[in-house]
Protein backbone atom coordinates (compact mmCIF):
# COMPACT_ATOMS: atom_id res chain seq x y z
CA UNK A 1 0.00 0.00 0.00
CA UNK A 2 2.80 2.46 0.86
CA UNK A 3 4.42 1.94 -2.56
CA UNK A 4 1.18 2.84 -4.30
CA UNK A 5 0.71 5.96 -2.18
CA UNK A 6 4.33 7.03 -2.70
CA UNK A 7 3.98 6.55 -6.46
CA UNK A 8 0.72 8.48 -6.52
CA UNK A 9 2.18 11.40 -4.56
CA UNK A 10 5.37 11.48 -6.65
CA UNK A 11 3.27 11.54 -9.84
CA UNK A 12 1.34 14.53 -8.48
CA UNK A 13 4.65 16.30 -7.83
CA UNK A 14 5.88 15.48 -11.34
CA UNK A 15 2.73 17.04 -12.75
CA UNK A 16 3.58 20.29 -10.97
CA UNK A 17 1.27 20.06 -7.99
CA UNK A 18 2.56 21.55 -4.75
CA UNK A 19 1.83 19.20 -1.85
CA UNK A 20 1.37 20.43 1.70
CA UNK A 21 0.70 18.85 5.09
CA UNK A 22 -0.16 16.15 5.84
CA UNK A 23 1.54 14.74 2.72
CA UNK A 24 4.62 16.93 2.54
CA UNK A 25 6.49 19.53 4.51
CA UNK A 26 9.34 21.85 3.55
CA UNK A 27 12.85 20.95 4.68
CA UNK A 28 14.85 24.18 4.24
CA UNK A 29 17.52 22.78 6.58
CA UNK A 30 18.50 20.46 3.72
CA UNK A 31 18.31 23.06 0.97
CA UNK A 32 16.18 25.22 -1.26
CA UNK A 33 13.13 23.47 -2.74
CA UNK A 34 13.66 20.43 -0.46
CA UNK A 35 10.75 18.65 1.18
CA UNK A 36 9.88 15.55 3.16
CA UNK A 37 7.12 13.39 1.70
CA UNK A 38 5.17 11.47 4.34
CA UNK A 39 3.89 8.00 3.54
CA UNK A 40 2.10 5.93 6.17
CA UNK A 41 2.05 2.15 5.84
CA UNK A 42 0.11 -0.27 8.05
CA UNK A 43 2.47 -0.02 11.01
CA UNK A 44 5.37 2.02 9.64
CA UNK A 45 5.86 5.59 8.60
CA UNK A 46 8.15 6.28 5.64
CA UNK A 47 9.76 9.52 4.56
CA UNK A 48 11.06 10.50 1.15
CA UNK A 49 13.40 13.49 1.07
CA UNK A 50 13.07 15.18 -2.31
CA UNK A 51 13.92 18.39 -4.14
CA UNK A 52 11.81 20.05 -6.79
CA UNK A 53 14.01 21.00 -9.77
CA UNK A 54 12.78 22.63 -12.97
CA UNK A 55 12.94 19.37 -14.92
CA UNK A 56 12.73 16.65 -12.25
CA UNK A 57 11.85 15.54 -8.76
CA UNK A 58 15.19 14.51 -7.24
CA UNK A 59 14.97 11.85 -4.53
CA UNK A 60 17.72 12.31 -1.93
CA UNK A 61 16.72 9.66 0.62
CA UNK A 62 14.02 7.20 1.67
CA UNK A 63 13.88 6.04 5.26
CA UNK A 64 11.64 4.65 7.97
CA UNK A 65 10.64 7.36 10.43
CA UNK A 66 10.92 6.27 14.04
CA UNK A 67 10.91 9.58 15.91
CA UNK A 68 9.28 13.00 15.64
CA UNK A 69 12.43 14.67 14.38
CA UNK A 70 14.51 13.88 11.33
CA UNK A 71 17.93 12.72 12.47
CA UNK A 72 21.07 14.72 11.75
CA UNK A 73 22.49 11.68 9.94
CA UNK A 74 19.55 11.67 7.49
CA UNK A 75 19.81 15.43 6.95
CA UNK A 76 23.57 15.25 6.35
CA UNK A 77 23.19 12.27 3.98
CA UNK A 78 20.50 14.07 1.95
CA UNK A 79 22.62 17.24 1.73
CA UNK A 80 25.62 15.23 0.51
CA UNK A 81 23.62 13.31 -2.07
CA UNK A 82 22.11 16.49 -3.49
CA UNK A 83 25.51 18.17 -3.58
CA UNK A 84 26.99 15.14 -5.38
CA UNK A 85 24.05 15.16 -7.80
CA UNK A 86 24.53 18.85 -8.57
CA UNK A 87 28.24 18.46 -9.29
CA UNK A 88 28.05 15.19 -11.23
Amino acid sequence: MARLEAGFLLRRLQQGEILEMPHSRPMPIIGARCHELRVVDAELTWRIIYRIDDDAIVIADVFMKKSKTTSKAVIDRAKKRLKDFDYA
